[in-house]
């Protein structure tokens, strides 16, 4: 994983992927790049096109917050895709490399990475989770492994081969598209959630050994990947196909755990009333 232009990587990554009618510019008929050609985005952001293509190139790396924030219109980010963007442009300390490993039911994180010690989920957390047991919750670490999992949360992900990294789940687990129906768009948002968790952080030695192996063996990660799509993980309607109980449709809060920076707590709940809540209900007995 190359990280010594990662500015410049994102620029390219995003300018790629708009087409000129997004800005409202003739298509023409002959194109010799895919997306936007890099005097367009020059245009669009007010610099000049030897500037925008100095950023591209790695020759120049710290653009104001004012250029910046017009490449970003230029670009059509989103917030977080925004906010990232200034990270890359201003990166701050580098955050403590936490390797997070699977946790069962008040579990803790495995092994930190290279001068970070294991991400360890508090006594209170754990407690908190174990009180909801009609509710799946699981701790995830800036790499979406599982640091802990209440009881229900445990059996939601239970029995595939990588039911303690959610990453390696959805593109290495074999079982993978029958247990997220809407595979594609779960792929999606995970590799920008990934994204997203990691800032610019892009020398942590997990994270590398992790998108090296993702990258061989997946060809939808790659391509996922090369998109630099950011996206943080707050709340969505998920579907999954649960080996034991079949079917069911959870909304998912994702909150950040202020008293430990990069774990986020996951909470998931079924319509009062449906069969996805009974399904649940069905788990929960099941693993008592």
């Amino acid at each position: 994983m190359d990280t010594e232009n990662l500015l410049g990587q994102f620029l390219r990554a995003r300018r790629e992927l708009l087409q000129p009618e997004d800005l409202g510019l003739p298509v023409g008929v002959r194109r010799r790049v895919s997306g936007l050609r890099r005097e367009e985005v020059a245009r669009a952001a007010g610099v000049s096109t030897d500037y925008y293509v100095r950023l591209e190139q790695g020759r120049e790396r710290h653009p104001s917050a004012q250029v910046i924030d017009a490449l970003a219109r230029a670009l059509e980010l989103e917030e977080d895709a925004t906010a990232h963007l200034h990270e890359l442009a201003r990166p701050t300390a580098g955050r403590p490399h936490g390797q997070g490993g699977q946790g069962g039911q008040g579990g803790q994180g495995g092994q930190g990475g290279q001068g970070g010690g294991p991400e360890q989920v508090s006594l209170r957390l754990l407690r908190m989770m174990d009180a909801w047991p009609h509710t799946p919750a699981v701790v995830l670490g800036r790499r979406m492994t599982v640091l802990a999992a209440n009881m229900l949360g445990e059996a939601l992900f239970a029995g595939h081969a990588h039911s303690g990294d959610l990453v390696r789940l959805v593109f290495l687990d074999p079982d993978a598209r029958t247990f997220y129906p809407e595979w594609d768009r779960v792929a999606l948002n995970t590799v920008a959630g990934l994204r997203q968790s990691i800032g610019a952080d892009y020398d942590d030695p997990a994270l590398v050994e992790l998108v090296g192996e993702l990258s061989l063996k997946s060809r939808e990660f790659r391509e996922l990947w090369a998109r630099h799509d950011i996206r943080q993980k707050t709340h969505e309607t998920k579907r999954f196909r649960h080996p034991l109980v079949g079917e069911l449709t959870l909304h998912y809060e994702a909150l950040t755990v202020n008293s430990a920076p990069g774990q986020q707590l996951v909470v998931y709940q079924a319509d009062p009333g449906s069969a996805s809540e009974e399904a649940l209900g069905l788990l929960g007995s099941l693993t008592a």
